[in-house]
């Protein structure tokens, strides 16, 4: 479990040589207009994170298209449900059966045709892998003929289709333990090679029922930040996946992008006291400091996310309140202003104060003071920590910075606050994020130990919703019903501090579509719509 979650935070840091620029059909120069428009029809793209697999039921797509694979049904750029390679679903009144009807003219790249069976396979092997996909309420998918698939549930769950809009289907008769790395499927693009470390090559799957792509070559290749840009500058990528604190370096021949995303940063904070106990694995639970609720919620209301996403992030981000700004399940209620009065009398009101005159409040001899990890080499995660941890000074509150490495912070996650990150195009994170079944496991997940009865109740109750806005009002009271919650102006295990927009550097004269909300994700959101991606001049 713990690698698993850790694939989906880690930055991977790896140097790419130019010789990926020269698998691409036609070599770029620094002009737009070296080659007519009707003959562009390659990209080299340069982003940070390396899949570890290629295999749909081991995790690859999670959260967003696999591009390799077909999905059942797919998100559209407002994240609303569309047909994929089913044409028609339907759900029984009782919310556990699933019958969905496949179309006839999806075909893998080897040349056979996908039928319910390959579905039923790929959801029961994905079950079985226990990945990045979560189907433990999946009782059976079984195909009833080759155009039909009936899939039942444990229970009813509301997310279902979040899930099946990332598991990519597979072919049974093609499928083998070196798949991840030699993937056959029917989506719009076909593989065709990959240099671990290094770059992976796609051609457009000429037989894609959705319309051949116009950007027929693309190859992605692995590159830090610093790396991603000094190729951008030399010319050597067409699109280049960046960080607010880089992009402000103007490219002659290339524009930055700056996509929206539920990417977010914020502080996570023990909500339990240091009671000498320790998890499963070993690591020390609690924190008398962040413990106190008034603490957290001084924090919360003292910084000013304003000021942090103009002057860190250069602008290229938004205060964040939630887990999910800006996504259909958000509670808008949870925003809250900065308030540095305010954070003071709550602290006071809690006998909180500066007794020896360090500019530190205590409480019963303990000092607000406290470490907060992040990620070494993460320039914006530090950049953020350290802007928020000087505005704390303002209300008595003492943040330490610092860095280290994830196998490190695995081990002080649960009594020292983190500088971490989440955001997804699915509301399955805000039920990871806070059950209470969930708390101090060996994983990413609740590392503050959050535990509420009424949180959990709302988070029961909007999984099992039959019905989208039945579910969206329950993930609403998650967050706040008016009188507790997750949000910051209630039990506050969290403090969201700002939204990362996607920054890209694009070459001109290429459009990269409409790109949906960004989930968390290093560069691999980008390439959700690559069909959709094509020269304009």
């Amino acid at each position: 479990m713990k690698k698993r979650i850790l694939t989906l935070l880690l930055v991977i840091l790896v140097a790419a040589g130019t010789t990926a620029c020269q698998n691409r059909t036609n070599t770029n120069s620094t002009s737009t207009n070296s080659t007519s428009p009707d003959k562009r029809d390659s990209v080299v793209i340069a982003i940070g994170s390396e899949p570890e697999t290629l295999d749909p039921t081991k995790g690859w797509g999670h959260g967003n298209s696999p591009i390799v694979q077909s999905t059942l049904v797919k998100y559209n750029a407002d994240l609303n449900f569309e047909n994929d390679l089913a044409t028609d679903y339907s759900l029984s009144d009782d919310g556990l059966t699933w019958t969905f009807t496949i179309r006839d003219d999806a075909f893998f790249t080897d040349g056979e045709r996908v039928t319910a069976a390959d579905v039923a396979f790929t959801l029961e092997t994905a079950k079985a892998a226990q990945g990045s996909f979560d189907l433990t309420y999946m009782e059976s998918a079984v195909a009833q003929n080759e155009n039909t698939v009936v899939i039942t549930l444990s229970k009813p769950t509301s997310i279902f289709l979040n899930t099946l809009a990332s598991v990519g289907i597979v072919p049974e008769h093609a499928y083998s333990a070196d798949y991840g790395r030699n993937p056959i499927g029917s989506g719009p693009y076909k593989f065709v090679e990959w240099r671990a470390q290094e770059q992976i090559i796609f051609t457009a799957n000429e037989n894609y029922y959705g319309g051949v792509p116009e950007i027929k070559n693309v190859t992605v290749v692995f590159m830090s930040e610093d790396a991603a840009l000094a190729a951008v500058q030399a010319g050597q990528v067409d699109v280049a996946y960046s960080v607010a604190t880089l992009a402000t370096t103007q490219v002659k021949g290339y524009h930055v992008e700056a996509i929206t995303s539920a990417d977010n940063r914020g502080f996570t904070l023990p909500v339990l006291s240091n009671e000498g106990k320790t998890t499963e694995g070993g690591a020390p639970i609690g924190n008398n400091v962040t413990c106190n609720r008034e603490i957290r919620q001084a924090i919360a209301y003292a910084i000013d996310r304003e000021q942090i996403a103009e002057a860190v992030l250069n602008g290229y981000g938004r205060p964040a309140y939630s887990e999910n700004d800006g996504m259909p399940w958000n509670n808008s209620d949870v925003k809250i202003e900065t308030d540095v009065e305010y954070a003071k009398k709550l602290l006071s009101d809690a006998g909180w104060a500066d007794t020896d005159g360090d500019g530190i409040v205590e409480k019963d001899g303990i000092k607000a003071e406290f470490r907060c990890v992040y990620p070494s080499g993460d320039s914006v995660r530090q950049a953020v920590g350290m802007a928020a941890s000087e505005q704390l000074m303002a209300v008595g509150i003492k943040v330490n910075v610092e860095g280290m490495s994830w196998d490190e912070i695995t081990r002080v996650m649960f009594s020292e606050a983190v500088l971490m990150g989440w955001g997804s195009s699915s509301p399955n994170e805000t039920y990871y994020l806070y059950r209470s079944e969930g708390a101090l496991l060996d994983d990413f997940y609740n590392p503050e130990g959050y535990m509420n009865e009424t949180t959990d109740s709302y988070l029961n109750a909007a999984m099992s919703a039959l019905t989208v806005e039945e579910a969206n009002e329950n993930w609403r009271k998650v967050q706040w019903d008016g009188t507790t919650g997750t949000a910051m102006q209630g039990e506050c295990p969290w403090v969201w501090i700002v939204n990362l927009d996607h920054v890209t550097y694009v070459r001109d004269g290429l459009s990269i579509g409409n790109q949906p909300i960004h989930g968390h994700g290093h560069g691999l959101p980008l390439i959700q719509n690559l069909n959709e991606w094509r020269w304009t001049e």
